[in-house]
């Protein structure tokens, strides 16, 4: 699965983009979330507050409870503004 992180997410996890393989049981965008705030210090506090993360699965806005597997592209960004 390729993940890419936008913003602050980027700037937290220290990474733009990255290849993982999912362990067992990662099954959608919350199980997602949940391992890689797991992963170290930075992951949880960029994953810190659910309420401002946008997520994207092959380039479509979707909802936390959308089903990941490998072979997708998961985007995380912040909530977008007009202006």
């Amino acid at each position: 699965m390729k993940i890419l992180y936008f913003a602050h997410f980027r700037e937290k996890a220290n990474v733009a983009e990255e290849e993982v393989e999912l362990p067992d049981g990662i099954s959608d965008v919350n199980s997602l979330i949940d391992w890689l705030e797991s992963r170290s210090d930075g992951y949880a506090d960029a994953f810190a507050d659910r309420d401002h993360i946008r997520v994207a699965v092959n380039q479509e806005h979707v909802d936390f409870d959308t089903l990941v597997k490998m072979g997708d592209e998961v985007a995380f960004f912040p909530p977008m503004t007009g202006g």
